[in-house]
């Protein structure tokens, strides 16, 4: 799974370039992760990471995020493992289930605004997340991507996996960069 991963990273890298020279330097990546950083994670959020995850974390451990960071894909940057980690801790303390959202969601996942069985490995800034989702319903997928948003109820699954998810974005029309 390493190589669909590495290029899986090289065509974000490619199209990125074809928008902006230095593109891949404004990414910020990190080296690639270790398996101790996938125990840590998998330890503390008491889950299973998918290997497709672990994939795209081994070529690259996510993105430092500061002023000019270009997203990875649409409006996200990639967190490091430790990130992730302060993310899901973040989320499990400050998410209000009272809040008075209206929960919109599809059958793959569980009837939830938040489940401590999603992984959020990507934010967009503004409070939102990308996250892996190793909790389904009985119609969804172990590994099955979706957003959580702070300020609304909407949850979908927009991809089967990360992979899927990537693939998606690289074939969409609008410029992301």
């Amino acid at each position: 799974m390493i190589n669909q991963a590495e290029w899986l990273w090289e065509r974000m890298i490619e199209r990125g370039e074809n928008f902006e020279s230095g593109f891949k330097e404004s990414l910020n990546l990190q080296p690639g992760a270790s398996d101790e950083d996938f125990q840590l994670i998998e330890k503390t959020l008491g889950v299973t990471l998918p290997e497709e995850v672990k994939s795209l974390y081994r070529v690259y451990n996510g993105q430092v995020w500061e002023l000019g960071t270009n997203p990875f894909v649409r409006n996200l940057t990639l967190s490091p493992t430790s990130e992730v980690i302060d993310n899901w801790c973040f989320l499990q303390e400050e998410f209000d289930p009272d809040d008075g959202l209206e929960l919109e969601i599809e059958k793959e996942l569980k009837p939830f605004l938040w489940n401590s069985k999603w992984i959020p490995i990507a934010a967009n800034g503004g409070g939102d997340y990308l996250c892996i989702d190793t909790d389904p319903s009985d119609a969804g997928t172990a590994g099955q991507v979706l957003y959580f948003w702070h300020d609304w109820g909407n949850r979908s699954v927009e991809a089967r996996n990360i992979f899927e998810f990537i693939e998606i974005c690289l074939k969409e029309d609008c410029e992301q960069y």
